[in-house]
């Protein structure tokens, strides 16, 4: 800063001290002390050990008119901030042998957040809290007795009749936190400790494990088991215990200060398990761990820990904690990955593979979005460019090796993702490898899965390109170039009938009617010339022929992009909605827009989430078009699974809008019953008259009857579709006798899967309904089996 011109260095001196100080706001203060708790244990000149007692030092300064602010943002960060757990355990005990009050108001404070979480179904947080809890423990700011107590109450929830998701979750919570605090329970009240085991052990024996073969990746356990989650980690703990509760993963600070061993300890209060309500408790549903790599696929360096080594749990979740902190943040998550403080322990590279490919294939859903894994490992890649791109050629290698048993909802992850990194990478990949693929029968999940990947590279890219990027022998795997099959464009000299000289006439004069820019009523006249003969006689305006010449030509003349064929559809929406009038003109759209765009999938997808956009055609008549015999050899290609997923979740978006505007309207309605009461001023007077009333209510609750209505037809079509191929198909083979496993019947059945899983949340509002009408008892087993299993997840 300058000084003022003439002014000297004494002058400049005695100004300074003259200047008042300038203190610290509140808020400022505030901001300051959420800093510093939050950025404790981050990198640093100093130790932890240094850090931590400084923090103390500043925060039981503060204490005496900050008390609240700080013991809220530390019960934040107890659970948002999970990957530092014993690290503010341990400032939390150095704050209670300063401060004894201020300990027990902390453990008052973390209680009620337990509660509030686990109310609002906030499990993993949950989760984390308890594991916090535990490890106060260690640190002698909570009594083990009193935590046992909280154990018990979480385990006697396994007595109850109560859902199995429910028990579930206390129990994982228990096991979850015994790693921590295990060794200091078993020290004092080994007796208590091994009640909770048994007691844990009688449950896990009697639970319902069913699930298990609807939930897991590969449907053999060779050469990896696939071990459903409570299992695996009920064994992980057990041998933790066995081995003496030692391990090496967790850093525990709390043991650099023996001030905090003769610290006085806190009873936990009494801790009332929140009940289950019927229609608002949403349980977390059971896993199978995802297997990928053991110690034979890392020679050289550590060796990864085996399957029921808790450390191979505690580094998972320690990863995992790290990706939902960073996920929006590619690049710090992908460096906080590689700088995992235990990375020389371990062969990180193939931990942080095997974690995040668990968690894409992870079912019913992805934690996140396929996007956010794509993004991560490609700044993996570019972190450490000579060491993860093999590590991630390895895992996809052995994917692919495995891909005949693999569930084909994971499948098309694969190819998504795959399809993705590649595009980042200039589609460069040793292709030779898999050149078994090319012998392969053309339905095996091989050859399927190479001809899915460079389908979807072509949309990331363009034909040529796809095509100059493979070798020569894996042209037969390639689709037909994405160009538009317009069924009128007859070369010159070629002898016509006398039906297509008609139809190529009649197209010749759409063409030039849309040229020339008429108005729909004009199009409408020439249309109705065609093909009178065959009018329909239901009522409906419906002819194929008409409908046919109308949208090829439309189509042909919109060809040129999405935007093109979108603004087409947009103008001659009226007649559009003319010509294909009534459900079975809806289903010819859809039929006739295929025939067009029958090599380019990427149009089909986007145009058929226009026309329901537009409600040109309805989801239900979406859903009866793919499983017409037309679209039978097309049947098990993704393209048309996207169209079926995206069909049904705009019909259960448009439910939930309904929901979201009726229960609006309610509320606003409640005010205005609440303000007419008392009407002494103009403002409640004109609030009244533009409040929803009776006649606006039964209006929008109609429509959401009527939506429901569409929802429930939608589902009971797909599944009664899904029965009558599949028991079709097993009525043939029987009759034939052949073999009923074919690779068409292992993708039908776990498209059936797939349906019940990725929304399941609307399927079981129809549950009772299906059981009654379509998944009753005289079904073939193979088909009512899928129907248990998911009701073995959700319940």
């Amino acid at each position: 800063m300058q000084r003022e011109p003439g002014s000297s260095d004494d002058e400049s001196k005695g100004s300074f001290q003259k200047r008042r100080k300038v203190t610290e706001s509140s808020e400022e203060i505030e901001r300051r002390l959420e800093s510093l708790i939050c950025r404790v244990g981050e990198k640093s000149s100093s130790s932890l050990e240094s850090n931590l007692e400084g923090l103390a030092t500043v925060l039981e300064a503060d204490l005496p008119n900050f008390k609240s602010q700080i013991l809220q943002i530390l019960v934040l960060c107890s659970y948002q901030l999970p990957e530092k757990c014993t690290i503010y355990t341990t400032l939390v005990g150095l704050l209670n042998v300063r401060n004894y009050n201020c300990g027990g108001e902390f453990v008052e404070m973390m209680l009620r957040e337990l509660k509030r979480l686990i109310s609002t179904n906030q499990f993993k947080f949950a989760q984390f809290m308890i594991q916090f809890l535990s490890d106060l423990v260690n640190c002698n700011v909570v009594t083990p007795s009193s935590l046992i107590a909280l154990f018990n109450s979480f385990i006697s929830i396994t007595r109850q009749d109560s859902l199995q998701s429910r028990k579930d979750w206390y129990v994982y919570a228990v096991l979850a936190s015994l790693p921590w605090v295990g060794s200091a329970l078993s020290e004092k009240h080994s007796i208590e400790v091994s009640t909770i085991f048994e007691n844990i052990r009688m449950y896990i024996i009697h639970r319902d494990k069913s699930h298990r073969e609807f939930l897991r990746v590969w449907s053999t356990d060779d050469p990896h088991p696939q071990e459903e989650y409570l299992d695996c980690l009920f064994a992980q703990v057990c041998k933790l215990r066995d081995d003496g509760w030692i391990e090496d993963v967790i850093i525990r600070p709390y043991r650099a200060f023996p001030v905090l061993a003769n610290a006085l300890q806190h009873d936990l209060p009494d801790f009332v398990v929140p009940p289950h309500i019927a229609e608002g408790s949403v349980y977390p549903i059971p896993q199978v761990i995802f297997r990928m790599f053991d110690y034979t696929d890392c020679p050289e360096g550590p060796l990864i820990p085996g399957n029921h080594a808790i450390e191979r749990w505690l580094i998972e979740e320690q990863l995992r904690s790290i990706v939902r902190t960073f996920n929006c943040d590619k690049k710090e998550c992908a460096s906080r990955l590689l700088g995992y403080p235990g990375r020389d322990k371990v062969p990180l590279n193939h931990m942080i593979v095997e974690c995040l490919m668990g968690d894409i294939f992870r079912l019913p859903e992805s934690p996140y979005p396929l996007v956010m894994y794509a993004a991560v490992f490609i700044e993996l890649c570019k972190l450490q460019p000579s060491m993860m791109p093999q590590v991630l050629a390895i895992a996809s290698d052995m994917i692919y090796e495995r891909l005949d048993t693999m569930n084909i909802t994971c499948v098309d992850r694969f190819v998504n993702w795959f399809s993705q990194h590649l595009s980042n990478f200039q589609f460069r990949w040793t292709w030779e490898d898999w050149n078994d693929c090319l012998s392969c029968d053309p339905a095996s999940p091989k050859a399927k899965f190479v001809k899915e990947v460079l389908e979807k590279c072509m949309r990331l890219a363009y034909y040529k390109r796809i095509s100059d990027s493979v070798p020569p022998e894996f042209a037969p795997l390639l689709y037909n170039e994405p160009k538009i099959s317009f069924k009128y464009d007859f070369k010159s000299g070629l002898n016509l009938s006398q039906e297509e000289r008609a139809a190529y006439t009649a197209s010749q004069r759409v063409i030039t009617a849309i040229k020339t820019k008429c108005k729909d009523d004009e199009l409408i006249i020439i249309l109705e010339e065609i093909h009178q003969e065959e009018a329909s006689t239901d009522g409906t305006t419906f002819c194929l022929p008409r409908l046919e010449v109308f949208l090829q030509s439309l189509l042909f003349l919109a060809q040129k992009s999405f935007s093109h064929s979108f603004s087409a559809l947009y103008k001659f929406h009226k007649v559009l909605k003319w010509a294909g009038d009534g459900e079975e003109g809806k289903i010819a759209i859809l039929s006739i827009t295929k025939d067009v765009w029958k090599n380019h999938p990427q149009m089909m997808l986007v145009l058929v989430d226009k026309m329901i956009r537009m409600q040109i055609v309805d989801c239900a008549s979406v859903a009866k078009w793919l499983f017409s015999p037309k679209m039978a050899d097309d049947f098990t290609r993704l393209y048309v699974w996207e169209i079926m997923h995206s069909t049904i979740r705009k019909m259960n978006k448009h439910v939930q809008k309904l929901e979201v505007e009726l229960t609006e309207m309610r509320g606003k309605s409640q005010i205005s019953e609440k303000k007419s009461e008392d009407e002494e001023d103009d403002i409640m007077r004109t609030y009244n008259i533009f409040a929803p009333n009776q006649t606006d209510l039964q209006r929008m609750q109609d429509q959401l009857d009527a939506a429901n209505g569409e929802q429930k037809k939608l589902f009971l079509i797909i599944f009664q579709r899904f029965i009558m191929i599949l028991s079709d198909h097993l009525v043939r083979c029987e009759s034939n006798k052949t073999a009923f496993n074919s690779p068409w019947y292992r993708n039908t059945i776990q498209r059936l899967q797939e349906i019940f899983l990725l929304h399941k949340d609307t399927v079981k509002k129809y549950m009772a309904t299906m059981e009654n009408l379509l998944f009753t008892m005289d079904l073939d087993t193979r088909i009512l089996s899928v129907f248990k299993q998911f009701a073995s997840v959700v319940n």
